[in-house]
């Protein structure tokens, strides 16, 4: 049974007029938004956004991962719907990360489940140390994953502020999602790009371990991204892990080893423990048989070494066992997706990972009509690198995306948005 703790607050901040982040925290689910568009179009997608989410999710009984996933794209729709229906809201949009307690059917257990689509983060706190949980769905993420720039580079871009996925851009968009094994002690922190833009991740880390109410965790982060500038709405949630299914597991586990040594030192224990004093007089060593020295001197003659041994067959098995599950799994990892690359200056389907895994290299599966000229520019050098999808259908349905930008010529904004997922580092052949 999982049990959890959380906190929250949202700021203006000092450079906007209007708070266009949305949050929503209830027992089980937390949502930051962060909207965009000109007008009130920003605060408009980011709340319905999160009504929308609400409310798929309140309609599907039993959640999962899956169904999460599938809320997200309908909430995705939602604001697509409301912005062609109103001249004053087209271009809106929003970014959205999320937690939930979702049910893992094949363990009859809980689990938490992390989505994300833009540039709001979620953080993991564990053993005192902070992990960023998702990925940046931006210009300059996708610089920095590929080597073309450095964090401290990455925070200081003019262009930082270019998303490359957001919901209300496209009927469809690509939502990232994690399930994870709630432990407690975890903390976890949602937030829009106000916090991490004005306070670094040091500082977040010392408040998040100093202040142990998420209240006033939150509260004092939104406090130090005021300090630091408050250029942006500033929004945070932060969820503990008070109870959690992998905790019990480990404590479980711990429990028992402990009563295991328990149990054999008390044996030891017995057998050792004090009794009756007793007065034993010294007894004098008999003269050993001939039968019991022949049995002595066998006994010490060293054995004879075998070669091959039952145990050495087990473990020479195991090895290879290993190793064939090793290579399976490589052979696995490095087929079993796609990626969308360049072969010369033409736009294609690959199956396999781009530059290739070990031996396993990637096979082209289809060209394209699109070419490196015809794409918009904002995607090349996602495309270079080679865009990774796990189905050809979400291959093909990345290509509708680009295709479509390509045909309308919509590769601008001043927070531009394009359906693109997190680019791989690795070239793909023929480039």
């Amino acid at each position: 049974m999982i049990r959890l703790g959380w906190g929250s607050a949202s700021d203006v901040g000092r450079a906007r007029q209007a708070n266009e982040d949305f949050l929503f925290t209830a027992e089980g689910l937390y949502i930051v938004a962060d909207g965009m568009g000109g007008h009130q179009g920003g605060a408009v997608a980011s709340e319905l956004a999160v009504s929308s989410l609400r409310t798929y999710l309140q309609d599907m009984g039993v959640l999962t991962t899956d169904s999460l996933v599938q809320a997200v794209q309908l909430a995705n729709e939602a604001v697509v719907s409301a912005a062609s229906d109103d001249p004053e809201l087209a271009g809106m949009g929003t970014t959205l990360c999320a937690i939930a307690v979702v049910h893992a059917a094949e363990e009859d257990l809980d689990r938490l489940a992390i989505v994300n689509v833009g540039d709001s983060r979620v953080y993991l706190l564990k053993g005192g140390l902070l992990e960023q949980v998702t990925d940046d769905h931006s210009l300059v993420a996708s610089l920095e994953r590929q080597g073309r720039l450095t964090r401290a580079e990455a925070a200081v871009h003019p262009q930082r502020n270019i998303i490359t996925r957001a919901l209300g851009i496209d009927a469809r968009v690509m939502v990232d999602s994690w399930e994870v094994v709630p432990v407690a002690g975890d903390r976890y922190v949602l937030c829009s790009d106000g916090l991490f833009n004005e306070v670094d991740e040091s500082r977040i880390a010392a408040t998040l371990r100093r202040l142990a109410d998420p209240t006033d965790a939150a509260g004092e982060l939104v406090r130090l991204a005021n300090e630091g500038g408050g250029r942006d709405n500033i929004s945070v949630v932060i969820v503990d892990v008070l109870v959690g299914e992998g905790s019990e597991v480990a404590d479980g586990s711990s429990e028992r080893s402990d009563r295991v040594v328990a149990a054999v030192s008390g044996e030891a224990r017995v057998a050792k423990g004090p009794g009756p004093e007793v007065d034993e007089a010294p007894v004098a060593p008999s003269e050993p048989s001939r039968s019991e020295r022949r049995a002595a001197k066998r006994a010490s003659r060293p054995p004879r070494p075998r070669r091959i041994t039952w145990r050495l067959l087990l473990f020479v098995a195991a090895i290879l066992g290993v190793l064939a599950v090793g290579a399976g799994a490589i052979t696995y990892y490095g087929r079993h997706t796609y990626f969308v690359g360049f072969d010369n200056d033409s736009v294609a389907v690959f199956k396999g990972r781009p530059g290739g895994v070990l031996w396993i290299q990637p096979e082209l599966i289809e060209r394209t009509n699109l070419t490196r000229q015809t794409v918009p520019a904002g995607v090349v050098a996602e495309i270079d690198a080679g865009k990774v999808e796990p189905t050809l259908d979400d291959a093909h349905r990345y290509l509708a995306n680009i295709d479509e930008q390509a045909n309308t010529g919509d590769d601008a904004g001043s927070k531009t948005t394009q359906t693109t997922q997190t680019t791989a580092t690795t070239t793909p052949p023929g480039n």
